[in-house]
């Protein structure tokens, strides 16, 4: 496809020396002031524009770069239509709640939930096709900003147009029935739209698709050893000559082998241990060899090995992720580099060499959507180097300015006149004052702690109160008092320093009137549990895609358990096969009355299989739907458990590992970004760790921008 000359003539001028000037300019920059000089600069303007906002948010430059493609370009990545998006794609997964099965219920128990709400046919129906408009305006402006070419090349892009193909054909058969279809397939596509919206749960999958194999081999030995040693059970406890302890582990655990099967995998999860193995280890002590040797192997040793295979395949996500991002932000850096270089050869040889304008820069910046707090101090550093042209090391090294995210100054102290306020405000500002605090925290603590225990067998009604009042009201003076004093010493602007653990410090402020939280200011105190606690908050900000990944799996499996288990839990007594809770077996699922979880909803479904996740008492629910429903349930659960808690829980643990190491190893790197003491700044991750990724040369960036489908540099 022949693109508009226009978009790639500002990279080829540059090509041509002196002789690429547009019509109109004259023989230097100075004098340019013909209408096509103006508008070839206002194009070179916002294409640098464009390119610089790919690179602060790591997109790829791989798009259009006409007039008109880039106001698209830039109405598309606006807060308004990303919200816009975002908003559709909740809505869309949130109607699982209440099309038909409706979760609007108070309870999901069987015994004593009411008839759920049922929406009329097309009212759920009319807000899914509005989403399904939106997601088709969305693959439409996302194809035409990459082109055809691009477009048939990419599988995200390709993927997106046939669930959206599906999706409508399943939505027009849904109205055609009158909303009585028995399986809506596009239900099951859903999560895909969460998927393709985030590039980082792409370049997870993408790490979790490289795994498998080795995933795929540990998971082959852990059924090689179930086959083995459900032979060896089967053998051992179906002997001829049998005791009563051999016939009940026989007739409970390894009735079949099915049933032996499902026993030896429930106890490689160590769920119903030592259930399986106290009735013939009562009997005989050489029994339990069985069963710790099938644990030390399985559990200890098999399960271990996996998650080390895991971690080991993941151990390089994050910097490969943090390197890949590097080169995006340095191509588009660089792209925005060469447009505006350009416009310095536009005339006779410049005397002042190749490079970039300060001037144009700054107009440019003017143009780019920044955060309020960037834009000053960027245009601040720009204006630093005067008159002089910006080489591309100095044009890539400002970039690096947009990773500190917050840069503000400590308001200074109120100064007093008398010495007796200046002496006292050095009192309340000293560190032993917070001390105090901290002790008079924990002696509010250990008071609570005490009262609850001496009161622990009193009913609520009849505890006398009184004492603990008081205390509490105590308690809360010193609180009121401690933070007038504060204000008094430091001012109502300035923050005590807390060891760059604000964040925490502030909310236990705000919930200083909430008897427990009181003890969180003592944790910025003590410096490790400070640096794990800032750890940690760190950690979740940077979960995100791996919490939409959980989504999308717990997504597709309410989905499938709704369409597979739906109505198969009947409460005793309407034409139910579970026997009555004083007949049923110990530890069944009717004894212990798990009649909420079920597939009935889809609120239901997600706790039914987060409960199952936690693999505390999974036996039960293998147990309860394989009589309700068939053996074949089994293989949906230990298909869930396989997903879930071996391979999700692995993943995750492994990528807690990568970032937790690196943090704390790196940690004191902080300081040296930060700059001056004085100065709070909060540095992205990906700035933490520029020191050690590898910076792409300028041969790599160069022929990457050769390859680019839209504009051709030439030299």
């Amino acid at each position: 496809m022949e693109e508009p000359r226009e978009e790639s003539e500002p990279l080829l001028s540059r090509a041509r020396g002196g002789s690429g000037r547009p019509a109109g300019s004259a023989g230097s920059r100075g004098v340019r002031v013909g209408p096509g000089a103006a508008s070839r600069q206002d194009l070179c303007f916002d294409q640098a524009a464009v390119f610089i906002e790919d690179a602060i948010q790591y997109r790829s430059i791989n798009h259009r770069m006409d007039a008109r493609s880039m106001w698209l370009y830039r109405l598309y990545y606006s807060n308004t239509f990303q919200w816009t998006l975002s908003l559709t794609i909740f809505l869309i997964l949130l109607l699982a709640f209440i099309e038909t099965p409706s979760s609007l219920t108070s309870t999901a128990d069987v015994r004593f939930r009411s008839a759920p709400w049922d929406p009329p046919c097309g009212l759920t129906e009319s807000v899914e096709a509005l989403c399904l408009l939106v997601f088709v305006a969305d693959v439409s402006v996302k194809s035409y900003l990459v082109g055809w070419a691009q477009f048939r090349k990419n599988p995200w892009l390709l993927a997106y147009l046939a669930v959206l193909v599906v999706s409508l054909a399943d939505w027009i058969v849904s109205l055609s029935l009158v909303c009585q279809e028995p399986l809506r397939i596009r239900r099951l596509f859903r999560p895909f739209f969460l998927m393709q919206n985030s590039s980082m749960m792409k370049k997870t999958l993408k790490c979790i698709r490289s795994s498998l194999p080795e995933m795929a081999s540990v998971v082959l030995l852990l059924a090689l050893h179930l086959c083995v040693f459900t032979m060896l059970g089967m053998l051992v406890f179906t002997g001829e000559k049998q005791d009563d302890g051999q016939d009940r582990e026989r007739l409970t655990y390894f009735r079949n082998l099915p049933e032996a099967l499902t026993s030896l995998l429930v106890l490689l999860t160590t769920a119903n241990n030592p259930d399986v193995m106290t009735p013939a280890y009562s009997k005989n002590r050489a029994y339990a060899i069985f069963f710790i040797v099938f644990t030390l192997i399985g559990s200890l040793f098999l399960m271990n090995l996996l998650t080390a295979i895991i971690y080991n395949q993941f151990r390089g996500y994050l910097m490969k992720s943090f390197q890949t991002s590097l080169f995006r932000r340095r191509l588009g850096a660089r792209a925005a580099y060469e447009v505006l270089s350009s416009m310095s050869t536009w005339g006779e040889a410049h005397p002042r060499g190749v490079g970039v304008d300060p001037q144009d820069f700054l107009q440019v910046l003017q143009r780019v959507q920044l955060h309020s707090h960037q834009k000053p101090v960027i245009m601040e550093k720009v204006r630093s180097y005067g008159g002089d042209l910006l080489s591309a090391e100095e044009f890539q090294k400002l970039f690096n300015e947009f990773d500190k995210r917050v840069i503000k100054e400590r308001p200074p102290r109120p100064e007093y006149r008398s010495p007796f306020l200046r002496s006292t405000q050095f009192l309340f500002s000293h560190r032993y004052f917070d001390y105090l605090g901290n002790l008079i925290a924990l002696g509010n603590l250990v008071s609570i702690s005490v009262f609850l225990v001496f009161d622990a067998d009193v009913l609520p009604g009849d505890r006398d109160d009184f004492v603990l009042g008081i205390l509490n009201c105590v308690f809360i003076l010193y609180y009121v008092l401690e933070l007038l004093l504060k204000a008094f010493a430091l001012g109502l602007r300035r923050k005590p320093e807390m060891l760059g653990l604000l964040s925490l410090w502030d909310m236990a402020r705000l919930v200083n009137m909430f008897i427990v939280f009181r003890f969180l200011r003592i944790i910025p105190s003590m410096k490790l549990m400070a640096l794990v606690a800032s750890t940690i908050l760190d950690l979740i900000k940077n979960m995100r895609a791996f919490g939409g990944i959980l989504v999308v799996v717990y997504y597709v499996f309410a989905i499938l358990g709704i369409n597979l288990f739906r109505g198969v839990v009947v409460a005793p007594g309407n034409g139910s096969l579970a026997p009555d809770n004083s007949s049923a077996p110990c530890g069944s699922f009717e004894q212990l009355e798990y009649w909420a979880n079920n597939f009935d909803d889809f609120a239901a479904a997600l706790i039914t299989l987060w409960n199952v996740m936690v693999v505390n008492n999974w036996q039960v629910f293998l147990d309860a739907y394989r009589r309700f429903s068939g053996p074949w349930s089994k293989m949906y659960f230990v298909l869930w458990w396989l997903v879930s808690s071996v391979i999700w829980v692995n993943l995750f643990l492994a990528l807690i590992l990568e970032n937790f190491l690196h943090k704390w190893d790196r940690r004191a790197h902080l300081q040296s970004l930060a700059g001056d003491p004085d100065t709070c700044c909060q540095v992205t991750v990906d700035l933490l760790f520029r020191d050690v990724l590898e910076e792409p040369t300028e041969e790599e960036l160069l022929e990457r921008l050769s390859c680019h489908p839209h504009l051709r540099l030439c030299r």
